[in-house]
């Protein structure tokens, strides 16, 4: 153990005083690299608290000096950029190049917070009635809780903190302990960008942590990344506390691939999309709906591309795919394949006795892909998060289209094909709230909102784009009358005002 992450509260860091720890792990050694801080209530409390007293003038400051401060993080995310992918790779496992486009999708969030003037620009709408002007204006909500999976400890963080910062707000990040040293590194650099104490603020922790951030009272709004049972708790109890909640949960992502597609085209994205990231992915592609008689030779294709995947650790160059996040992950991701048979599939591909030579105590699992799986099994049924590719079979559109629909999840989905008319279909009907047309990973960009359908999302607004800043600020309108001195005052009337 080389190191002791702890919290960021008001500018500075602040050395963990709960007593708990937890262990923070090298995914591809297995090795305990570093300890985490688990933070007491009273330590949320005190991340709360200065948050709240750096509201008091961040929250009224001018939008030239947020944008100012924004543009210069922007500068010094972008300097940082291998630093921070290395800090990822070495607490999560995911490949280099995985880690940096990460940071990438992340620079997009913190681009469109810098042009956060237009997003704010207000309505006024002039002589409503006599002598009467009414306008309409967004102010922040107050101090905001972010609380973030282990996937993305960059990406999802400015998800959410640079437009809840750009709208005026303060922000808490409560992050993921399997891999928390990245957001000490974006305190620092907001800091360094000359962003004033208070505003960002840093509590590492568990699940007492999390409760205590959904039941304080001077937390104003919470979002949210992670599964679907979490993401049920989140909004459930944040709600019950008078809180607005994004929260966004698990998926299962379907492709639905129709006879004319390019089988060539399709099997790439499928394996770039199934087992990118080592299937760590809450949009992930990890059910293929094969229509009608392409099934058999769509399964080959994507069999000989997965078995040509070079694995191994994630700052190897070479590597295409790294480990999984943690050993407890590992072997339930490996459950799903060894039952998946028994429940019957066709193991085409059983990755479950990888090993990479000289890295024998790390979480390592291969590709594996499961063909003509059924949609009552555990394997179909389950997110999985890990590099397990079902195939399903279908022999109409309808039919396909159908079988995604039935999945309780609708986080993201795609269809492959060269019939626009079969394409235009499918965006309209599915159920889903990201889709992709020969497009795997339909990720919106940045002035686009991220987020799905049914079980993939409790709350009302998706992240980023314009849902982000409507869910970061508060509306308010404002109805003025200046009086005429050359007219009289009208005199007291009891009725329902009306306009004239």
């Amino acid at each position: 153990m080389t190191k002791t992450v702890h919290h960021w509260i008001g500018g500075k860091t602040v050395e963990g005083a709960s007593g708990d720890w937890g262990p923070v792990t090298d995914p591809a050694t297995g090795a305990v690299t570093a300890r985490v801080a688990l933070a007491s209530a009273e330590e949320v409390d005190r991340a709360v608290a200065a948050a709240k007293a750096a509201f008091g003038t961040w929250g009224t400051s001018s939008l030239a000096q947020r944008t100012s401060i924004l543009f210069r993080f922007r500068a010094l995310l972008d300097a940082n950029r291998d630093t921070i992918a290395e800090l990822i790779t070495a607490e999560h496992g995911k490949v280099h190049s995985d880690a940096l486009g990460e940071v990438a999708r992340g620079l997009e969030i913190v681009e469109l917070a810098c042009g956060i003037t237009t997003q704010l620009k207000g309505e006024l709408s002039t002589q409503v009635s006599n002598r009467v002007d009414v306008a309409a204006i967004r102010q922040p909500v107050g101090v905001v809780a972010g609380i973030t999976p282990f996937n993305f400890p960059a990406m999802v963080p400015m998800w959410m903190f640079p437009l809840a910062i750009a709208c005026g707000n303060t922000f808490v990040l409560k992050p993921s302990e399997k891999d928390p040293s990245t957001s000490l590194k974006l305190a620092a650099l907001l800091a360094e960008a000359g962003l004033p104490d208070g505003v960002f603020n840093v509590v590492q922790g568990d699940r007492a942590a999390v409760d205590r951030l959904l039941e304080h009272p001077d937390v104003s709004a919470v979002s949210f990344v992670g599964s679907t049972p979490i993401a049920r708790h989140i909004h459930t109890t944040a709600s019950a506390n008078g809180k607005r909640v994004q929260a966004l949960g698990g998926a299962k992502n379907h492709m639905l691939v129709l006879p004319d597609a390019d089988l060539d085209a399709a099997a790439d994205a499928a394996v770039s999309a199934a087992y990118g990231s080592a299937g760590e992915r809450c949009m992930a592609i990890s059910a293929v709906v094969a229509v009608g008689a392409v099934g058999d030779e769509l399964v080959d294709r994507i069999r000989e591309r997965a078995e040509k995947v070079k694995i191994g650790p994630g700052g190897d160059p070479a590597s295409e795919m790294g480990p999984l996040i943690t050993k407890a992950h590992r072997d339930k991701v490996a459950s799903y394949v060894h039952g998946a048979a028994d429940q019957g599939a066709d193991v085409v591909l059983d990755g479950t006795g990888c090993t990479v030579d000289g890295y024998e105590g790390g979480h390592w699992i291969g590709l594996s892909l499961l063909d003509r799986v059924s949609t009552d099994s555990d394997a179909y049924r389950d997110e999985i998060f890990g590099p397990v590719l079902c195939v399903l079979r279908a022999d109409t559109y309808e039919e396909g289209l159908a079988l995604i629909n039935a999945s309780p999840f609708g986080n993201g989905t795609a269809i492959f094909t060269r019939d626009g008319g079969a394409a235009r279909r499918f965006q309209l009907e599915v159920q889903a709230g990201m889709v992709g047309v020969n497009v795997p990973i339909p990720v919106p960009v940045g002035y686009h909102s991220f987020g799905g359908w049914k079980d993939s999302l409790f709350g009302d607004l998706h992240v980023y784009g314009n849902d982000g800043v409507r869910f970061y600020t508060r509306g308010k309108v404002v109805t003025t009358r200046w009086p005429d001195p050359s007219e009289p005052h009208g005199g007291v009337d009891l009725g329902f005002p009306r306009n004239h």
